[in-house]
This record gives C-alpha cells, structure tokens and sequence, in this order.
C-alpha cells in the first residue's frame, strides 16, 4: 500500500525556449556605440602629415578643407577634385564669408612646389586664411 497523493507532480520541465532579452540588450548595446563613433571616423584619406609642436588649432568657424596625398592628387573634403572644382568652391566660400580659412593637409612627401600653387589658387580665388594641419610628435 502507498500512502500519498494520487496526482503524481513530475517536476519542472527542461525550457526549449531561448531567451531573447539578454541578446536584445546586447546587439542595441552595440547599436547605440556605432551610432556614437561612426561620426568620429570622418578622415578615411591617408596621409602623413608632417610633426610639429607648437601648432594650435584654429577656432574658425567657418572652414573649407583642402588635402594633397602622397601623389599630388587634390581633395575637397574627402572627394577627389581638379583645379577647377577647388577654385569654383573656394570663391563661393569667399562671396559666402571672406573669413573662410581654407585647412589644408598635406603629405610630408609633396613637392613644395606642388603646395605653393594650390595656395596661389586659394588666394586667386579670394580667401587668404590658410592652415596648415600637421600632427603633433609622439608624447614621452
């Protein structure tokens, strides 16, 4: 004879199902910090700039950015241009604000000559604000 109840309780059941909330949590984690640091990787252009100390940045607040790769090849922005491209946005820059700095980065390995003449097509152009963006050297 078994004494006890007649309803048998098999005990608690395995779960089959995942749960979601814990992956949700991660892969919004992981949205919010690309939605944070995709503005922050803005140059994707290569150059080697040249070291120095002392360059303070400018507080402009209007600027047009000028690059010259290791080539020669000229940049608005990010996008490649020509002579005349640079030229024509430089002088609407000018009609816009004639306080416009122009920055301008290039690589340690143009020829100076090469520099020299974009800066005459800035001038030609209208605006005599120019910067030079360099890197500054390895702290100790």
């Amino acid at each position: 004879m078994s004494f006890g109840r007649l309803e048998r309780n098999r005990g608690s059941q395995p779960m089959s199902d995942i749960n979601m909330t814990p992956l949700i949590d991660v892969m919004l984690v992981l949205l919010v910090i690309f939605i944070i640091t995709a503005p922050l990787m803005t140059s994707s252009l290569k150059l080697e700039l040249p070291q120095t100390e002392g360059g303070a940045p400018s507080d402009a607040p209007a600027f047009l950015a000028l690059a010259i790769d290791g080539q020669g090849g000229l940049f608005l922005g990010e996008q490649p241009a020509g002579r005349e491209q640079i030229v024509e946005r430089v002088r609407a820059a000018a009609r816009r604000d004639p306080a416009t700095e122009v920055q301008l980065r290039a690589d340690r390995n143009v020829p100076y000559g090469r520099v020299a003449e974009v800066i005459g097509w800035v001038q030609e152009a209208g605006l005599t604000r120019i910067g030079f963006i360099t890197e500054a050297p390895p702290g100790p």
